[in-house]
C-alpha cells in the first residue's frame, strides 16, 4: 500500500498518485510549476514569505537579506557549500539557513524564518487571479 495521506476538511483518504489527481502539477489553487521564482513549496499549495508591516511578497535573497538586516540579523560567515546563513547576535543560538538558489527555498524554510519572526513574516498560500 503506498500513496500519500491528504487530510482535507477534517477527512483523511490516501491518494495512490497525487500527481495525477492535482492535474499535472497544478494545485488546487490554479497555481502551476512554473511560477517557482515567486511561490515555493510541495506538491500541493504554493507558499510565499510575506513581510508583514508592509504587506510584501519576498521575492529574492536580496529582499530577504534587507528585512532580515533591519530586524537585527547579520550574515553568517562560516556557511555551509549552497546556503546562506544569519544569525542574530553572539548571544543568541538562533541560526536561518536557506538555501543560495532562491527557487530551491521549501515551505520548511519560510517557517523557520517566520517562525523566528513572528512579528514580521508570515507564511500564506498563492492565490493567482487570472484576468
Amino acid at each position: 500500500m503506498s500513496g500519500v495521506w491528504v487530510f482535507s476538511n477534517g477527512v483523511a483518504r490516501l491518494v495512490q498518485n497525487p500527481r495525477a489527481e492535482s492535474g499535472g502539477g497544478s494545485g488546487r489553487d490554479g497555481s502551476s510549476s512554473q511560477h517557482g521564482q515567486q511561490a515555493v513549496g510541495g506538491s500541493g499549495r504554493r507558499k510565499v514569505l510575506v513581510y508583514r508591516p508592509c504587506n510584501h511578497v519576498i521575492l529574492s535573497h536580496g529582499e530577504l537579506e534587507a528585512r532580515l538586516l533591519s530586524l537585527g540579523w547579520s550574515r553568517y560567515p562560516q556557511e555551509q557549500p549552497g546556503t546562506l546563513q544569519y544569525h542574530r547576535g553572539h548571544s543568541s543560538n538562533h541560526l536561518i539557513t536557506v538555501p543560495r538558489d532562491f527557487r530551491n527555498l521549501k515551505p520548511m524554510h519560510l517557517l523557520d524564518i517566520a517562525m523566528k519572526n513572528r512579528d514580521y513574516f508570515e507564511v500564506r498560500d498563492v492565490i493567482l487571479l487570472y484576468t
